[in-house]
């Protein structure tokens, strides 16, 4: 018998514990053994487990690879009628979830501890929700303890340290628990949670206990809040515009309300020796809106009223829809201004024009141009499967240089109605993300792609000189 580690997997098990590998065993069994056989359902669970193969079944697995020959014709389906909201509810982590109500601010600046979550692999950013599968008996011991407290936990934003090796910590968000449901589940205590990330942190020293969990002292990072430069003028130029005589026009649209809106804002600058434009570069309802632009163009399905009205939560939810690296995503979560955060989006999505293959690096998978929103959070949303491994999937109507593994299957499908299959690249052989098949010949769109962020590089145009531009974007 061979292991084999699935194409998708990142080994977030713990190979020292034997415990967890004995569990892990245990569950896979007996979930093959529920379906009526291991080996015939090894991409079942969205190709994220361990796998048992004996050797003479590698050939026909390798038979089931196939090249992709939809996305050459594939055409953007002029109406969406798939319900945005399934993919939000998390349905396959279970219905009867208890739920909590109520949010948990720990003060700016103040020092806390607390638990870690273990084997994180992603940047979570205010505002995005985090679901998980846990079946460790330390994690699950650590969370029913969490649930019966002020359910908040710390979910470290890991980086290379500046050699490029051991893996470090500086930054974080706080997560906190808003649904739960523990069970029984082939012999194994599993945990299903729902977490929304809260408040970003900076780590001051990380211990480990006795059980095996580690704790964070954090220090609780505040959002800097920037007053409006040209506020000082804003009251001598109300005086000015109301002492002169208002026109009657005819009825406006939202759009030019909305320029009359910002033109009047701005009209203090004249007072000034800058022009309205400077200011505005610092504007947080201009910002947005110029975000907004850029978002129609990634995805024109994309309401305004699905989006947040403070400048805050805006940014923080843009930030969570960005198919960039984490080197990108831990320098937007470092920045503690709402209008520089802005800024800094819209450097990379002015900049970013197509995806690549990040082992690679020169495999193009996709374009900005064929990115849209199947869900209420955006066209990029995390979800764990049944072997707790968590995917921030970026859903495209197109995709090239991808072969398919396996057949299609629609179980445990985030966005159901629909069939998955296993993606890798075609030049390296990484797992890219996942084939999306309608079962419905009446669902639209027929057919999409859901790519993981963890595999995908944006590319950076190259500058003037013939340099690839700076990654380093306008900090």
């Amino acid at each position: 018998m061979a292991l084999r580690l699935s194409p998708s997997n990142y080994p977030l098990l713990d190979s020292n514990s034997g415990a967890t590998r004995r569990a892990l065993d245990c569950k896979q069994t007996a979930m093959a053994a529920e379906r009526g056989g291991g080996d015939n359902n090894i991409h079942d669970d969205m190709g994220n487990q361990l796998q048992l193969v004996p050797e003479n079944e590698e050939e026909e697995e390798d038979d089931m690879e196939t090249e992709d020959r939809d996305s050459e014709d594939a055409e953007k389906p002029s109406i969406i009628n798939f319900d945005p909201s399934l993919p939000t509810s998390h349905a396959y982590l279970g219905s009867d979830m208890e739920e909590f109500h109520g949010r948990t601010l720990h003060d700016e600046d103040s020092v806390q501890n607390l638990p870690v979550l273990p084997h994180a692999a992603l940047i979570l950013i205010p505002g995005q929700t985090l679901p998980l599968q846990l079946f460790r008996p330390q994690e699950v011991s650590m969370f029913r303890n969490l649930v019966s407290h002020d359910r908040t936990f710390a979910v470290l934003a890991h980086s290379p340290d500046a050699s490029g090796g051991e893996l470090k910590a500086e930054f974080g968000t706080t997560a906190e628990i808003y649904a739960f449901r523990e069970e029984q589940e082939y012999g194994i205590e599993t945990v299903k949670i729902k977490a929304i990330g809260r408040q970003r942190f900076r780590v001051h020293d990380i211990r480990t206990q006795a059980d095996g969990i580690r704790q964070a002292k954090v220090q609780i990072l505040p959002e800097r809040i920037l007053l409006d430069p040209l506020s000082a003028l804003q009251l001598l130029s109300r005086v000015h515009t109301h002492a002169s005589p208002t026109k009657h026009t005819q009825p406006q649209s939202q759009v030019q309300r909305c320029q009359n809106y910002r033109r009047r804002k701005l009209y203090p600058a004249s007072m000034t020796p800058w022009p309205p434009w400077v200011y505005a570069l610092y504007d947080s309802e201009t910002l947005m809106s110029r975000v907004k632009r850029q978002l129609h163009e990634w995805d024109e399905n994309l309401k305004d009223e699905s989006l947040p009205t403070n400048a805050i939560d805006f940014s923080y939810r843009v930030a969570a829809c960005l198919p960039i690296d984490d080197a990108l995503r831990l320098q937007l979560l470092r920045i503690g201004s709402a209008i520089q955060r802005l800024r800094c989006e819209l450097d990379i999505m002015d900049r970013c024009t197509s995806l690549c293959c990040k082992q690679c690096q020169d495999t193009e998978i996709t374009t900005k141009n064929e990115i849209f929103s199947l869900s209420l959070y955006g066209p990029m949303a995390a979800y764990v499967n049944p072997h707790g491994y968590v995917h921030e999937t970026l859903t495209v109507y197109k995709a090239s240089n991808l072969n398919l593994i396996g057949r299609p299957s629609t179980l445990h499908s985030w966005f159901p109605g629909y069939a998955w299959t296993i993606a890798q690249c075609r030049t390296c052989g990484s797992h890219m993300g996942w084939k999306f098949s309608a079962v419905k010949k009446d669902l639209s769109p027929p057919r999409f792609w859901g790519l993981t962020r963890s595999a995908l590089l944006p590319t950076i145009p190259q500058g003037e000189e013939g340099v690839e531009g700076s990654r380093l974007l306008c900090l």
